[in-house]
């Protein structure tokens, strides 16, 4: 390829020319989305190689970059916070607060971002929220498209709230120390900051309607379909569900469901086990050998009438709980159900539920038998099985999806939507937190760098079994880090070849004869375009130099231009590659190129307009 170019005119032999033409080729793949993004980026890797414009180890560099790892590494936390279920508590608790109105958690979702972003790294806590919103999304029937944008966006202005939010922040600081002056206080990037996220937050109230392409109704209809409801209504099992506290003097602490013999003596089918451990309740399987302990709150079915079900509770000495939601449909992140189909020629076929061990052998209860269009109830422990039977079990998730594994004689022919929703990890909820917490405060405290930190995490999330080493290798979106990683040369060609430097000369010839705001508004431009293609910190290394000359030129403080230059590092709205923060909300939303265009690009400008005018108000001139 080199002697290629070598024949052909002066101009086009320069390696800036072929840089910014491969710039160009990038943009205009990623606006046509012909090419997978993914793949454009590693086109770009390899036509740098091949026309020696940078060396092999410049183009792969992306790979040993501690940012690289660290997004990688916050995939696995959030797959953490999925598969222990906090993500879905702090949905729950979201669409509590708001109501689940959707304008009103697009807010609370913003100012939670912004306000934990200002201490901590903006990447750490939009991966953390990630599955957050994609729970929310899918407990209100609404497209992840409408939500993932706000929360890049508000990750990205939590940047420019305090001194520490981001490392530009930091370089703004040290570089007016550097030439003399006093420098920025912790909270000196908070007015301009709040002012950016009052803004953002209503411009995505509006925003947020570009961006639906239609899944709303699909999502509503997806989780209608099937879900526990129509097993609900179509195995007649409503009025059968109950619940009850067993009492500290009830018979039935220290004794097992095999001991009791309840279905068989009273008609009560234990479902599950609710019990406090560790200042937390946690579900557990209703297995034949399980010991009763006092405070045990019993998930029962029975088709037994109010009266006769009472009757047997004060004999019993079990206290009766008011249940929410028809059958259980209140608890089915922890329970649930499905059905199982007889496979040709099991062993279990002619045989009953009784004489199978069922619950023995799986933990699991037959709480309905179909055979054609007759649906069992009367005798369905007794009632021997033929090919074509299908059952229908219930109890706690990790059971079910065992079963699915761990068997010869059935197979999983459906499960409800709300298998998708139920965390397989459910116990191990408070060891995530835990992890995560121990991250956060790593990160926020710099003890060690945040790559580290974030390892940390990963390792205890390992440790405390919130993740196993399958769901954290597939939890790394792999296409985001292909991309990340194919980009990033850029930053080493446009320095290498000069292009960034021309275009400082450029703009300090320009600039002297501007307005102040124009000035600013030129500073804030130039900031935007440059950190779209390299890092915000690289980008805030360079141009802070250049925003104090000018302002030295200029004969005014350096404080507004360089707050100014600190502000546009961090808006890096415009496109899904300007920063980390956007690529990972790429793949969960299915983003396309455009989309962060069309958002990105306005809101943009808005803030550079805000900025301009009221940073020299903020530090007077």
């Amino acid at each position: 390829m080199q002697p290629l170019i070598s024949s052909l005119p002066n101009f086009l032999q320069q390696p800036l020319f072929w840089t910014m033409a491969l710039l160009v080729f990038a943009i205009w793949q990623f606006i046509q989305n012909k090419l997978r993004m993914d793949i454009v980026a590693l086109i770009v890797m390899l036509f740098f190689s091949i026309t020696d414009i940078l060396s092999v180890q410049e183009v792969l560099a992306g790979l040993s970059d501690p940012n690289v790892v660290l997004i990688a590494l916050l995939f696995i936390v959030g797959e953490g916070l999925v598969r222990t279920g906090v993500a879905n508590q702090v949905s729950d608790w979201l669409m509590r607060v708001s109501g689940a109105n959707e304008t009103k958690v697009l807010i609370l979702l913003m100012l939670s971002i912004a306000g934990l972003g200002s201490f901590m790294s903006s990447t750490g806590i939009v991966a953390i929220f990630i599955p957050v919103v994609l729970a929310i999304c899918s407990g209100m029937g609404i497209s992840p498209r409408r939500l993932m944008m706000p929360l890049s966006v508000a990750g990205l202005i939590s940047g420019m709230m305090t001194l520490i939010a981001t490392p530009p922040n930091l370089v703004a600081h040290s570089e007016l120390v550097k030439s003399g002056f006093e420098g920025f206080n912790f909270f000196s990037f908070t007015p301009i900051g709040l002012m950016v996220l009052v803004l953002g937050i209503g411009y995505m109230l509006i925003a947020r309607r570009w961006l639906d392409n239609g899944e709303e109704s699909e999502a509503q209809g997806k989780i209608q379909d099937f879900s526990m409801a129509n097993l609900i209504e179509e195995y007649q099992l409503k009025g059968r569900a109950k619940m009850a506290l067993v009492e500290p003097d009830s018979e039935f602490v220290g004794k097992s469901i095999s001991q009791l013999n309840l279905r068989f003596e009273y008609g009560l089918n234990i479902i599950a086990i609710q019990r406090n451990k560790h200042f937390r309740t946690i579900t557990i399987n209703a297995s034949v050998n399980e010991i009763f302990q006092p405070k045990d709150i019993l998930l029962l079915d029975t088709a037994l009438d109010d009266e006769t079900y009472q009757q047997y509770c004060e004999q019993l000495n079990l206290r009766q709980i008011e249940l929410k939601g028809e059958y259980f449909s209140s608890h089915s992140k922890s329970v649930g159900m499905a059905e199982l189909s007889v496979m040709p020629e099991a062993e279990c076929i002619g045989k009953t539920i009784r004489e199978l061990q069922f619950r023995s052998k799986y933990h699991l209860s037959v709480i309905g038998l179909k055979r054609g269009e007759e649906v069992i109830q009367q005798d369905l422990l007794d009632t021997p099985l033929k090919f074509g039977d299908i059952l229908l079990i219930m109890g706690v998730w990790q059971q079910i999806h065992r079963l699915d594994k761990d068997n010869r004689d059935f197979f999983l022919l459906r499960t409800p939507e709300e298998s998708k929703k139920a965390p397989p990890a459910l116990s191990q909820a408070p060891h995530a937190l835990f992890s995560v917490l121990v991250m956060v405060v790593l990160m926020i405290t710099g003890i060690v760098p945040n790559v580290m930190a974030a390892l940390i995490a990963c390792l205890l999330l390992g440790k405390f079994r919130c993740v196993d080493m399958k769901s954290a290798y597939d939890s790394i979106h792999m296409p985001s880090i292909v991309l990340i990683i194919g980009m990033m040369p850029f930053s080493i060609a446009l320095q290498k070849t000069g292009g960034v430097d021309l275009t400082v000369r450029f703009l300090l010839d320009v600039m002297q004869d501007l307005d102040v705001h124009f000035v600013l508004m030129a500073l804030f431009i130039f900031t935007a375009v440059i950190s779209a293609f390299i890092s915000n910190t690289a980008t805030a290394i360079l141009v802070m130099p250049i925003a104090v000359a000018i302002a030295g030129q200029l004969g005014y403080s350096p404080l507004p231009f360089v707050m100014t230059v600190a502000v546009s590092a961090s808006a890096a709205f415009m496109t899904p590659v300007s920063s980390p923060v956007n690529t990972m909300v790429l793949a969960p939303a299915g983003y396309k190129f455009m989309d962060f265009i069309k958002v990105g690009v306005p809101f943009t400008v808005l803030v550079m307009l805000l900025s301009v005018f009221m940073i020299p108000i903020l530090f007077p001139l």
